[in-house]
């Protein structure tokens, strides 16, 4: 069967607007995905990501998620390396000037992404495109041409411009062109739909408006939320914590090792875990719905639905195997408590007295960053030595070699021995 009639309309609007914040609107995306069931044409869906950061994370996929949603049911994505408009750098969000970036810069961290998104989407229905195609023909007249669809009052609508504006914190001239380029780049696709995050909506809509301008159908707009890292926890019926980010440690990067991955993503809790799902799973809403009745009836244990959720992601950035063998190793070395000693990285920690302190240890040992954060890790119930919890901060060990293990994830062979000095 054709894929693009693989499900009804219907069907497919129930899955690819899943865990989404805003649609403008949802009669149109209804009525394009009808036309294309109808018509046998796939729809054009568009995302665009600015090579600002080398590697991606869990968090960045959500929109790719999406989009790999959509080429389920047949349809054509387009993914965009922004490598012109990183040049400027996004304001959203932001309530100073963002440095540009060199061209090299972008060029480099563009080739990881391309490298990446495979992970999640398929190639056969993946058309990649560098937004320099054509952002750079468009030439001092084409910009200013460009500039003219859109007023300075329009522009200070956007809540951070109008916030640094009211603060008389600087805005630069060229952070107002970003949401116009970004806008162009609908119009020279012609696309159907475009996907973003949250704070992405004001530079979508721009998109949906110079389609207009420009005597096109205006594009279907989506946004979905921005992912909550590895700590963040149910309160009040909601889920609270920062987003995951590499600069709070809360992340889960797509290259990192499989058993890293498996563990961060155990570490998380039971009320997370639906988030994580309903956000990045390939299970259906129908199947999900199933599995949450299976978990309230004490079908599935909590623990095996968050072990299914840690396998399919280890095994969508690496393969079967290594997710069999990462489940496998958790079980073994945290679930059961059996840490294989000889497995584990040995770390020498010179004694500067007698004894020293679990603290100093921790910290030595690279699992802390200062003194004071491993003494709040202990106060914490986070730190073991020798599979024995350390409840005393004052708690000192003399010569010798110690089973470390900091939180659920980190552990060491930790040698204490005299500084020769």
């Amino acid at each position: 069967m054709d894929a693009l009639q693989r499900a009804t309309p219907e069907e497919q609007l129930v899955e690819v607007t899943r865990g989404s914040v805003d649609i403008h609107t949802a009669p149109e995306l209804k009525e394009r995905l009808a036309r294309s069931y109808r018509e046998k044409v796939p729809l054009v869906v568009k995302a665009g990501f600015d090579p600002n950061r080398p590697d991606l994370h869990l968090g960045h996929t959500l929109v790719l998620t999406r989009m790999r949603r959509f080429q389920e049911f047949g349809h054509q994505v387009v993914f965009i390396i922004g490598d012109f408009t990183a040049m400027i750098g996004d304001p959203s969000g932001k309530n100073v000037t963002r440095p540009p970036m060199t061209r090299d810069e972008v060029a480099a961290n563009a080739k990881t992404y391309e490298a990446q998104v495979f992970k999640v989407l398929d190639p056969a229905r993946t058309r990649v495109c560098l937004n320099s195609d054509w952002l750079d023909p468009l030439g001092a007249e084409g910009t200013i041409r460009l500039a003219s669809h859109y007023t300075v009052a329009r522009m200070l609508e956007r809540e951070d411009f109008k916030t640094r504006f009211k603060e008389q914190r600087s805005i630069s001239i060229h952070e107002f062109l970003y949401p116009l380029l970004q806008g162009y780049d609908s119009v020279a696709l012609r696309a159907d739909v475009e996907l973003g995050a949250t704070d992405q909506l004001f530079n979508l809509l721009v998109g949906r408006s110079l389609m207009k301008d420009y005597d096109l159908v205006p594009q279907v707009v989506m946004t979905g939320p921005i992912l909550e890292g590895l700590d963040a926890k149910l309160i009040d019926g909601a889920i609270v914590g920062d987003k995951m980010s590499k600069s709070l440690d809360n992340y889960v990067g797509i290259t990192e090792p499989p058993d890293q991955m498996f563990g961060k993503l155990m570490s998380i809790t039971d009320d997370l875990m639906w988030r994580y799902y309903e956000l990045l799973s390939a299970r259906t809403t129908a199947e999900l719905a199933q599995l949450r009745r299976d978990v309230a009836s004490g079908a599935v244990h909590p623990k095996a639905a968050k072990a299914d959720f840690a396998r399919e992601m280890v095994e969508r950035f690496h393969d079967a195997e290594a997710a069999r063998r990462a489940a496998e190793d958790f079980e073994r070395r945290f679930a059961k408590r059996q840490i294989d000693a000889v497995d584990l990285p040995v770390v020498e920690v010179p004694l500067d007295g007698p004894t020293l302190l679990v603290a100093k240890v921790v910290a030595s040992a690279g699992f802390a960053k200062s003194f004071t954060e491993a003494r709040k890790l202990i106060a914490q119930g986070g730190v073991r030595v020798d599979q024995q919890k350390v409840a005393d901060p004052m708690t000192a060990l003399g010569p010798g070699e110690y089973l470390l293990q900091v939180g659920k994830l980190r552990a060491a062979r930790v040698v204490l021995k005299a500084d020769p000095r």
